[in-house]
């Protein structure tokens, strides 16, 4: 199939929006270019792209400005979702991006800069779409099938960037293109306004579209069916689910579908695959004299040691207790729920790299390997995983490595990045895949009491995995790892689907949907967000923090508060700006001072 064009991720230049001296939000229309040569369809249409481009989240906050700090606000939520779900630690160094620790041990504050570049990263794309709209009910010639279309996907994106600071702070302003003042309170449940957004999108936005990066009726869908799961409208949801699930096509027209293997997922050569339902797109090296637009959100997060190939970082080492929940039972090819740290893999944390290792040889989930470089293993195309001599400190943050985002050694010219300073990847972050829709349709499935349902969707999750053309297998020559592969397992790989039945209660059913959702979503930045809504993030964490204390260093004195920690402090700088009269308009969430 002849490939379609997509969005680069980029500023626009002249019709970039200045960030304000006073707030978030108080930007003028256009920037350089007057309104007239705007309200035109092709001006309206460079707004949308505008739009997309803050999706990168590199736009937001002063330390963003011009490349720095995009991790801050990256938009797979590595810090925010997964370091403090549990996922990962922060990795590299005690002290190194010291503001991520205190989140992970659940005592930041208000203070914390992080939060700010988030907050102003998403109010930066809904400004931008606000500032479509607007303009596009301007245009005198267009028609109304284009117009339609530009209008909804705006709303689609602006429905992004408020689901996720909806995620992230709960209690924040609402703005649209009507809003005339920017000083709004942040007291009213604005779930409400993300469904009418998404809604309409999902109405009016056309199933393919020109460019395969855009946004179209079943991303939609699937965002809605999201939204209506995190408010608990199971009934809702799973009208929505269904109808992507039997009929949701990408942008570029494929049917939805898994990916035959896991791992293309996260490979430059299969980005917008069958299973890509809405994607930001990054590109490697595209402009050489324009800012890079590449994933630089996880550009920290690379094996980092006195062997790395790698230029930097060190950040967002899988956790132990993370590498745990993929052991499977020797017998059943099942996960352990309740126990899975007493059936632990075996690591090197405690051996040194000149020491020799060999890898655990009990039975494996097979999507470890690509969701974690543990020694011994194949790490892509780049060689045995060393173990600590890729690893900065292991004592404070354990022997493993990132993979997800990685790219390969072969293609390192082409899908690495080399306009930063640090490695940027032509990997696309997918916001949602369709592994996530089965899985979210799975857990409405249950809360609805239907079972046999949500176990089938699991399975197919479970089967995919089980796809030994998927697995990691042994280099041809561990000399040369770009010369190949064999057909031989790197480890000892054991998956299996539920048996028939196994789903035989409500409770079973979610217990394995979560735990399901954990592993197959690993190092993606779900697991923080999911463990809120569903109200087990205090016991979940608590006890990762338990445990993961006895093997590293970085979250010894964590604790989770109920009732606090499920929501990030409103950042104070935005509470100030907001002043009015003496008194701020904007109000601190519980807990926070």
């Amino acid at each position: 199939m002849k490939a379609k064009k997509y969005i680069t991720i980029m500023l626009l230049g002249a019709l970039s929006l200045s960030a304000c001296k006073k707030s978030y939000l108080d930007k003028p229309v256009t920037g350089a270019l007057e309104p007239q040569f705007l309200a035109t369809e092709e001006g309206v249409n460079q707004l949308l792209i505008g739009a997309y481009a803050a999706l990168d989240g590199q736009q937001g906050g002063d330390a963003a400005i011009g490349g720095g700090g995009a991790w801050e606000a990256s938009p797979d939520n590595w810090i925010y979702g997964g370091v403090v779900g549990g996922d990962a630690s922060k990795g590299s160094i005690a002290g190194d991006q010291q503001q991520i620790e205190p989140m992970m041990k659940y005592n930041a504050d208000a203070s914390n800069g992080f939060f700010d570049s988030k907050w102003r990263a998403d109010y930066e794309g809904i400004s931008r779409t606000n500032n479509t709209l607007k303009i596009t009910a301007q245009v005198p010639k267009i028609t109304d099938e284009a117009k339609t279309n530009i209008i909804a996907q705006a709303r689609f994106l602006r429905g992004h960037y408020y689901f996720d600071l909806k995620k992230m702070f709960n209690n924040v302003p609402y703005m649209d293109e009507t809003t005339t003042s920017i000083n709004q309170p942040n007291t009213a449940d604005i779930w409400p306004k993300i469904e009418a957004d998404f809604k309409y999108a999902y109405d009016n936005l056309p199933p393919t579209q020109s460019d395969v990066g855009r946004a179209n009726k079943w991303a939609a869908g699937a965002y809605l069916a999201k939204t209506y799961l995190y408010e608990h409208k199971y009934a809702e949801a799973k009208v929505v689910f269904d109808a992507v699930i039997a009929q949701g096509v990408t942008a570029n027209g494929q049917k939805y579908a898994l990916n035959a293997r896991f791992n293309d997922n996260f490979r430059t050569t299969t980005n917008n695959s069958a299973e890509s339902v809405f994607a930001v797109q990054a590109a490697a090296n595209a402009d050489p004299n324009g800012p890079s637009n590449a994933n630089n959100g996880d550009m920290l997060n690379f094996p980092y040691g006195n062997s790395s190939p790698f230029s930097c970082c060190g950040f967002y080492q899988p956790s132990i207790d993370l590498v745990n929940h993929f052991r499977t039972n020797s017998a059943t090819g099942l996960p352990y729920l309740d126990d899975y740290n007493s059936h632990a893999i075996k690591n090197d944390m405690n051996i040194a790299g000149t020491q020799p290792f060999t890898p655990d040889a009990g039975t494996i989930d097979p999507r470890l390997d690509w969701t974690a470089g543990r020694r011994g293993i194949p790490y892509l195309d780049w060689g045995l995983h060393p173990g600590d001599g890729w690893v900065r400190d292991q004592a404070y943050a354990g022997p493993y490595s990132p993979i997800k985002n990685v790219y390969g050694q072969a293609e390192q010219e082409t899908n690495g990045d080399n306009l930063s300073w640090a490695p940027g990847s032509g990997i696309n972050y997918n916001l949602i895949r369709y592994a996530d829709v089965l899985l979210m349709a799975a857990e409405v499935e249950a809360q609805l009491g239907n079972l046999i349902k949500a176990e089938d969707y699991v399975n197919m999750v479970r089967n995919r995995a089980a796809n030994p053309t998927g697995w990691v297998h042994t280099y041809k020559n561990n000399a040369k790892p770009t010369s190949g592969f064999t057909t031989t397992p790197a480890a000892n790989y054991k998956i299996s689907p539920y048996p028939g039945g196994a789903f035989a209660s409500k409770d079973f059913a979610l217990k394995a949907i979560y735990f399901e959702r954990k592993i197959e979503l690993a190092m993606e930045g779900h697991r923080f967000f999911d463990l809120v809504r569903w109200g087990i993030a205090d016991t979940e964490l608590n006890a990762y923090i338990a445990f993961q204390s006895t093997q590293t260093n970085d979250v010894k004195g964590g604790k989770f508060l109920k009732g606090k920690n499920e929501y990030y402090p409103i950042p104070q700088l935005e509470i100030d700006l907001s002043a009015t009269g003496g008194a701020a308009v904007l109000k601190q969430n519980p807990g926070y001072h």
